[in-house]
């Protein structure tokens, strides 16, 4: 088993976290344990890593309709006058520097710190050509605001006839999967139906993440706590009509109260490390119930291939046997002492390569469609690796469909990894609350911690 060298990208996450974070910091560690079983099974290279899966960055991100109310909200909200394109997907980033910078979508494609790397793959699986145009769906924006510090906010495009295609669908799923806080104001449900309907089904499908922030926006005139209160029933019975049935409300008025959203925004480092733990466990099933199963079904398929073409070339031989009987006898030279085991020595000899050559022209068939499925899954391992690995002389030979790494000795592993990851996610419940003998202890919160991706 050879030994997988840590990627850079663990060691600069071990480093950050290690003042400020001790169950990212072991989540890190869990990680490169995950990496070397995926590494052994042909599934990742040397410096790949599975902790990219996820970004590390606590996120969030906007949605909003036509009206001026998200624009106006994140301008108030960072103290800037930012103009983003409104086509486009926008990434806000901190610098320090005092002046704003636009940076193309090829920056965030390119980067796996950030969180649409390699997005133009997905975009190109679903519309041919358009994974090139990456800078027309996404900008970085650097933003001098202390708000931004250690996070990112995605502001998502306004909502039109022509923003509403499959691209659009996808990074709009893609950021909703990927956020930790998502603040939908609601203007957006006043667009028409066929052009928010793919929004509404991903909210639904996502609604019980605890991830959404329904934000009225009423900024420009004061409101009465009663008048409030009406004003988010009337909202909440308008979603639960749409399938929406979980989610905070908040009403924004002239007094510019926008603690809830602050308490949400405080809080986010610690959904980061839920989500990036449940990333963490969710890779780790994915080898024993996606990853496996799939080249499993491969081989399967290409043993049938390779066994249905070597008896048809067995077949031939029969009937040239057959026909040479026929012509001049030949059957009692194979029942000869001598000459009967050189015969079965010859077919062998023949045989043994020709199926071998045969197997690797099936092979090759069948690790191009496992290409085909592995972006059609969107999965970053690589199934033909382990697909591969499996075609050893003997599995060759032999009548074996189960790829490598399907044993006792790998579920086990995966079963520790697993244990390994709800352990951190006790400890990360620990720093709330922990149980002792006689009662609950009191709330203690986690030292937020200011992220800077190495």
């Amino acid at each position: 088993m050879a030994e997988k060298t840590v990627s850079k990208h663990l060691i600069n996450l071990e480093k950050q976290f290690a003042p400020s974070n001790p169950v990212l910091q072991k989540a890190a560690k869990v990680f490169h344990e995950l990496d070397q079983l995926e590494y052994d099974m042909g599934l990742i290279e040397q410096e790949e890593t599975t902790a990219r899966k996820s970004s590390w960055w606590p996120i969030i991100s906007t949605l909003g309709g036509h009206s001026s109310a998200k624009n106006d909200f994140i301008n108030r909200y960072l103290g800037t006058q930012l103009h983003s394109t409104s086509h486009k997907f926008t990434v806000h980033q901190y610098t320090h520097q005092s002046t704003s910078a636009t940076l193309p979508g090829t920056a965030l494609d390119a980067d796996h710190r950030l969180p649409f790397y390699q997005i133009s793959r997905s975009i190109e699986q679903i519309a041919k050509g358009e994974g090139d145009k990456i800078n027309a769906y996404l900008e970085l924006l650097t933003v001098n605001s202390e708000k931004l510090r250690g996070k990112l906010l995605i502001d998502t495009p306004v909502l039109s006839g022509s923003s509403a295609n499959k691209v659009n669908a996808l990074l709009n799923r893609h950021v909703i999967d990927m956020s930790d806080l998502v603040l939908v104001f609601c203007d957006l449900f006043d667009a028409e139906s066929e052009l928010i309907d793919d929004t509404i089904k991903t909210i639904i499908e996502y609604q019980d993440s605890n991830k959404f922030l329904f934000i009225i926006d009423h900024s420009e005139i004061s409101l009465e706590p009663r008048k409030i209160n009406e004003i988010i029933i009337s909202w909440q019975r308008r979603l639960t009509e749409l399938g929406i049935n979980t989610g905070q409300f908040v009403v924004l008025t002239d007094s510019g109260d926008t603690s809830m959203i602050d308490l949400r925004i405080e809080n986010l480092d610690n959904d980061r490390s839920y989500r990036v733990l449940s990333t963490l466990e969710k890779s780790i099933r994915h080898i024993d119930d996606v990853i496996i199963p799939e080249v499993e079904n491969a081989l399967t398929l290409w043993k049938d291939r390779a066994n249905t073409s070597i008896l048809i070339v067995l077949g031939f031989l029969v009937s040239l046997v057959l026909f040479a009987e026929i012509s001049i006898g030949v059957l009692d030279l194979f029942f000869d002492p001598i000459i009967g085991p050189i015969i079965l020595l010859i077919l062998i000899a023949i045989l043994t390569p020709l199926h071998l050559i045969i197997s690797r022209i099936h092979a090759k068939l069948i690790v191009n469609k496992l290409h085909e499925r592995q972006k059609r899954l969107n999965l970053t391992e690589n199934l033909a690796g382990l697909f591969e690995k499996s075609l050893t002389f003997w599995r060759i030979l032999l009548p074996i469909k189960d790829p490598v790494g399907k044993n006792k000795k790998t579920r086990n592993h995966l079963t520790q990894l697993i244990e390994q990851s709800k352990d951190l996610v006790q400890t990360l419940n620990d720093q709330f609350s922990h149980y002792q003998t006689d009662d609950l202890s009191s709330y203690t919160s986690p030292a937020n911690s200011n992220d800077s991706i190495q």
